[in-house]
């Protein structure tokens, strides 16, 4: 007898087992993805999204299509709580989904609590759709002859997107100050050769860079470091760390420090068998992984595999995360940097390595007519 799979979220870690889902469905199988859109954006791509070098149909994989096409159901909503013990999947509409075997793949979210973010014009990261949003309210100018753009955030997501917020300005035909709020020690996980390189970079653009002081709160149109100096701003773009779904924890399931669902090596739920996940929702149980899109590219084979296992009470496959990877980052001026351990790279060429990679990820998943669709 068929189980039902459920998939919650068709973000990366999901992307060949929904390329896949035939397969599924021809051994007997029924599949549901549930997810908040019928779309899922690349974030790899989403700096570059910003920046006007792709369109949005470019960066996007119509996940309800993709789903459908396969003979999958997809359903528009969001699972709110995960009921282990009678498997059941309450969603924020009120109706409940029984499961066999589930998968997690929610990806992460900027924290904005509401007693450190208020008031208009301020935009997390995540989800991509609002780097969309900030590209239109820029373009449609901000009422202001030089207005002031800040972004709020240490890492390599703050680091692309200052970058990229250059170029839209440039794109614009106007002028704005570019700040970015880079914490106490702005891209300190990088090694240092890449950092001298990033500075280098914004510097020549006249990006002052605001570093030594965590921003504690925005307000109003101000952002307000530790020491209480403020710094004004017309529109705010927030990368200051990201954190799992609060679903895990809610649902009293097992969960990592940082929130995300404890998974054993085959990513597989610690305490309950038939719930796995991958990507940014999850805590790896046997080593700490970083927050980076190449382990949910990494978990994508995996799952498919584990996934269709339990379905039919087979032997799982385990992960196994590389010892170390490549990043590269899009600066916005068509340039990029490139690591590797210690080995580092810059320039026009390192951009066009990026691009090329980023382009044929989209195209191994992107099977529904996305980049045929109009923009939007």
């Amino acid at each position: 007898m068929g189980k039902h799979l459920v998939l919650v979220g068709g973000g990366h870690a999901h992307m060949t087992v929904m390329l896949n889902l035939r397969n599924y469905i021809d051994r007997g199988h029924q599949v549901t993805l549930i997810g908040p859109s019928a779309y899922h954006y690349y974030s790899g791509m989403g700096p570059g999204l910003l920046g006007g070098t792709y369109r949005p149909q470019e960066v996007r994989f119509h996940v309800k299509q993709m789903v459908e096409d396969r003979g999958a159901v997809f359903v528009q909503d969001t699972v709110v709580r995960i009921d282990a013990d009678r498997k059941l999947l309450r969603l924020k509409s009120g109706h409940d989904v029984h499961y066999d075997v589930v998968s997690c793949n929610t990806g992460s979210g900027v924290p904005t609590d509401e007693d450190r973010v208020s008031g208009n014009n301020i935009f997390t990261v995540k989800p991509i759709e609002n780097l969309i949003k900030v590209r239109q309210i820029v373009l449609a100018g901000m009422g202001s002859r030089t207005p002031k753009l800040i972004v709020v955030g240490g890492g390599a997501a703050a680091l692309e997107l200052t970058g990229n917020l250059w170029r839209l300005i440039q794109q614009a035909g106007t002028a704005a100050a570019i700040t970015v709020c880079g914490g106490r020690n702005f891209l300190a996980s990088m090694p240092v050769k890449a950092q001298r390189y990033a500075r280098q970079s914004l510097a020549a653009r006249n990006i002052d860079i605001i570093e030594g002081l965590n921003v504690n709160r925005l307000k109003d149109g101000v952002a307000i470091l530790e020491d209480q100096r403020e710094v004004n701003f017309d529109l705010a773009l927030l990368a200051w760390g990201i954190e799992p779904s609060h679903l895990f924890r809610e649902s009293g399931l097992p969960t990592g420090s940082d929130g995300g669902l404890l998974v054993n090596s085959f990513l597989q739920s610690v305490a309950y068998p038939d719930i796995f996940g991958g990507g940014d929702c999850i805590s790896f149980e046997p080593q700490p992984l970083d927050k980076v899109g190449v382990y949910a590219v990494r978990q994508n084979p995996v799952l498919y595999a584990n996934l269709l296992a339990a379905c039919e009470g087979r032997d799982l496959e385990a992960f196994e995360p590389q010892d170390s990877y490549l990043l590269i980052y899009n600066l916005g001026n068509k340039t990029g940097i490139f690591y590797r351990g210690n080995w580092v790279w810059k320039g026009r060429l390192i951009f066009l390595l990026k691009d090329t990679i980023d382009r044929k990820f989209m195209r191994k998943f992107q099977v529904s007519g996305e980049t045929s669709e109009k923009d939007g």
